[in-house]
């Protein structure tokens, strides 16, 4: 069983961090939902209050083997403000663990100097992200090398079964993107 950390930070994204839970859940993943700190009920940027599984320094990074981050700007303000998480991401990035950032939160893979060449955020956040050896590419999902990058909430269904094919394989993300009914999609847009 793959065992994945999604930081949980004041100010997130609800769609984002709720929708990649629940879809690698789906996926038999084991999940770790972690505040920052020991405040375990976090406010999200829509005012949803979210409860961790646990808080971040509680946690041993060598037992898990991808860290995901929902976006939301004050939410991506706290992650890139947070020294745990910058050693989190730089140590995952040495191993060549899996890393992934949707919406603002690329902008907290530049900080930490884990950022390169493709990625995609939300639009105008690249203006926070120094570009010097980066393209923002305008796909939902951008995949480079460890580092998986998406726009934004509209695209954290299909972000997660990313992650999902690169932890779990491509069988399962296909099985969930038919479980999940995203092909009918098409027909509403």
């Amino acid at each position: 069983m793959k065992n994945v950390l999604l930081p949980l930070a004041k100010g997130f994204e609800e769609i984002e961090l709720v929708s990649v839970a629940d879809i690698l859940r789906r996926a038999g993943m084991r999940v770790v939902v972690a505040s920052l700190d020991s405040h375990k009920r976090v406010l999200g940027a829509h005012h949803i209050v979210i409860e961790a599984d646990s808080a971040l320094p509680e946690l041993d990074l060598e037992d898990f083997d991808a860290i995901v981050l929902a976006g939301g700007y004050n939410g991506m303000q706290n992650l890139a403000n947070n020294e745990l998480i910058k050693l989190w991401l730089t140590t995952f990035n040495q191993e060549k663990k899996l890393i992934a950032a949707i919406c603002a939160s690329p902008i907290v893979l530049d900080k930490a100097g884990v950022l390169e060449g493709e990625f995609t955020c939300y639009p105008s956040c690249e203006n926070e992200i120094n570009m010097q050896g980066k393209s923002r590419s305008v796909k939902a999902v951008v995949k480079n090398d460890n580092i998986i990058t998406s726009v934004g909430p509209a695209t954290a269904g299909v972000f997660a079964l990313a992650i999902v094919k690169e932890l779990c394989g491509e069988e399962k993300s296909k099985e969930l993107y038919e479980e999940l009914q995203i092909p009918t999609l098409k027909a509403y847009l």
